[in-house]
């Protein structure tokens, strides 16, 4: 196994299951520490977000099945192996064979630990086998990698995944100058920057790799497990509750689908089994730190609408950084949507921490939930 491999598998966790004891928690490293329970991300609050911010959605016509049953006793919180990258690599599809790394001739295929999470993002116009290149999707760094094969994936982790930050990278500076962004005009639309990085995530192809690497447009992400092979269950609600997701994002523009390449706004896509399906629906959340973006002065420049803020919001100077946070749910109904999209997605907070936190990571905080 070559260098580039065992870094890989000690730096990415693939298929995160759930584990009943706190002693196979690895240590906290790197100036983050493990947030006990309720301290992670902050819990919605009556008295700031409104009298009915904990309610379910009186306007969901969407259900489960009758004979959709899960887990409602084992406790969440804690319960999840860590991970430093989320790499997600587009296959076309919604559902895979059982094990995501036994899709032959495949990127999947290179190694286990490696890839983390098949998903339906489109291929590339030019895939016609499981051998040809394809695109993957690292996290946090909210960077898409094109022209990606199974003999390059040595490459892939050499050039790209060792460098990137981690969830436990801490955050970079979230203020740029106008110089540094090369913007002639404070009312240049800001949704489409995103955070200048010293690693090679965001460079052009150079004659040391075959890859092509640009920033994902999306602010936000919602990750659907939708895996039937594994568990009836998330090939049922997944695409019940993207149907409920989009209905509360499309008023308020946020809507991406899988061809929308719009900056800014909500991506929401169709992942490979995480761990925990007797908890479905599994739902995790990432969101990217706002960018101040200051003249030279050091002043706020622009009054500049962004699609990453709720209708009728606006944001003085904003662009987007690096990904900040994951926020792992689990237990999510159709009738949950509505609270996920106004308070977690948009504002980094949680409705129902008891009954569906997970975990995740806070990498302004400096928090981690392993």
């Amino acid at each position: 196994m070559t260098t580039a491999f065992s870094s890989a598998l000690r730096r990415g966790k693939a298929f995160l299951t759930p584990t009943s004891s706190s002693t196979s928690i690895p240590l906290v490293k790197d100036g983050f520490a493990k947030a006990p329970e309720g301290s992670l991300f902050p819990k919605v609050d009556p008295a700031v977000d409104g009298e009915d911010c904990d309610h379910d959605c009186e306007s969901c016509s969407i259900k489960y099945p009758a004979k959709f049953k899960i887990d409602e006793n084992e406790k969440l919180y804690g319960h999840v192996n860590g991970w430093a990258t989320h790499m997600l690599v587009a296959t076309g599809k919604t559902d895979w064979v059982r094990d995501v790394s036994d899709e032959k001739g495949s990127v999947m295929e290179a190694d286990q630990k490696l890839m983390l999470s098949a998903s339906n993002m489109p291929l590339p116009p030019a895939h016609h086998s499981p051998s040809d290149p394809t695109t993957v999707l690292l996290l946090p760094s909210f960077t898409i990698i094109e022209n990606v094969t199974p003999k390059t994936v040595p490459a892939l982790i050499e050039h790209h995944i060792n460098s990137a930050p981690t969830s436990q990278t801490p955050l970079p500076s979230t203020t740029l100058t106008l110089d540094s962004l090369k913007i002639s005009e404070p009312s240049q639309e800001l949704d489409s920057i995103t955070q200048p990085s010293a690693n090679p995530l965001e460079s052009t192809p150079s004659p040391l790799s075959p890859f092509t690497a640009r920033p994902c447009p999306h602010r936000y992400l919602i990750l659907l497990c939708s895996q039937r092979t594994r568990d009836a269950r998330c090939g049922q609600s997944a695409p019940l509750l993207r149907r409920e997701f989009e209905r509360h994002l499309r008023p308020l523009g946020l809507y991406r689908d899988l061809h929308d390449e719009r900056p800014g706004g909500v991506g929401i896509y169709f992942i490979s089994h995480v761990g925990g399906h007797k908890f479905a629906a599994n739902v995790m959340i990432y969101r990217r730190a706002d960018v101040a973006v200051v003249d030279s002065e050091g002043e706020v420049n622009g009054e500049v609408q962004t699609n990453g803020r709720a209708s009728g919001e606006k944001a003085e100077g904003k662009g987007m950084g690096e990904g900040s946070q994951c926020i792992w749910l689990a237990r999510v109904r159709p009738e949950d949507c509505e609270g996920i999209v106004k308070f977690t997605v948009l504002k980094g907070k949680v409705v129902k921490p008891e009954r569906q936190l997970r975990g995740g990571f806070d990498r302004e905080r400096g928090l981690v939930s392993w």
